[in-house]
């Protein structure tokens, strides 16, 4: 039997491209987790995948656009939330989904970040946090705790870290949530929440690096680290952001955002409206 036929007989196959399988993240990653929970949130919704699009950017979890079976882009780094701003806007009836790594959203793709959700641009943003760039080498990033030790800090880094959750809900996304790849369920739950939810929704899942981040600060195997997530998460559902920042001694997560308001869509459409009225003469 083909590894093909294996995977066929798995119950969320269908929305996955077999052909690309198996993948390529390392043993104990957490992206495989992310993905298992992406798929199971499609499947509980009944999600059509012909209007659904997955857009990611460069890093490890990357390679998930080309693995969802769907209309799908890798695109540059740092830009997966421009392109799919793009995507949006030229087909609003698309439902958009951005998958990518701490480094390529808040590093290079910072700035897109930020003013999508401040536009509150309708797509679900995903953000797998391993700490560092693990594809390339395990420099730091901009989500490195404090004294971590990585490539390029090989004394300790001494940058302070984002608090993503602070970041996007003062940027303006109206669903911000955080769990860890511990948290399945939890995180399978707010996959969906966020997808039948207008505006720009963001989830930040902590996900372990064993064989780069976690080696180098002797963190053991992924099971060690996963212990360590059950140990130290808190789970505080509408806790203030800007208080919910991480420790080596604990880990604030849950949904910590949820509000209504008018999406760059929706009052671009408006705006179009009244410029065609006044255009017509009316």
């Amino acid at each position: 039997m083909t590894v093909i036929q294996e995977f066929e007989k798995h119950p969320l196959a269908k929305y996955l491209r077999l052909e690309r399988f198996p993948h390529i993240w390392c043993e104990g990653c957490g992206d495989g987790i992310i993905l298992n929970c992406f798929v199971k949130a499609l499947d509980d919704l009944g999600v059509n995948m012909d209007k659904f699009v997955v857009v990611s950017g460069i890093g490890c979890i990357g390679r998930v656009a080309g693995y969802i079976k769907c209309d799908s882009f890798h695109t540059t780094h740092g830009r997966p939330i421009a392109l799919a701003t793009g995507i949006k806007l030229a087909n609003p009836k698309l439902t958009i989904a951005v998958i990518s790594g701490d480094g390529d959203l808040f590093a290079i793709g910072g700035n897109h970040f930020i003013h999508a959700a401040r536009r509150n641009v309708d797509m679900t943003v995903i953000c797998s946090n391993n700490f560092n760039y693990g594809m390339t080498g395990g420099q730091f990033g901009p989500t490195t705790p404090l004294d971590s030790y990585t490539t390029t800090t090989p004394y300790g880094n001494i940058e302070h870290p984002f608090n993503l959750v602070h970041l996007a809900a003062a940027a303006g996304a109206v669903y911000v949530a955080r769990w860890t790849t511990l948290h399945v369920k939890r995180l399978t739950e707010s996959i969906k929440k966020a997808l039948q939810k207008k505006g720009f929704k963001f989830i930040e899942v902590i996900s372990p690096c064993p064989e780069i981040y976690g080696r180098r600060n002797k963190l053991g195997k992924a099971v060690d680290i996963m212990k360590r997530y059950r140990q130290i998460s808190e789970i505080r559902h509408g806790y203030d952001p800007a208080k919910a920042e991480m420790t080596r001694e604990k880990i604030i997560v849950g949904e910590f955002i949820n509000i209504e308001k008018p999406t760059y869509g929706e009052l671009l459409q408006k705006q179009f409206l009244k410029i065609q009225k006044k255009v017509m003469g009316g």
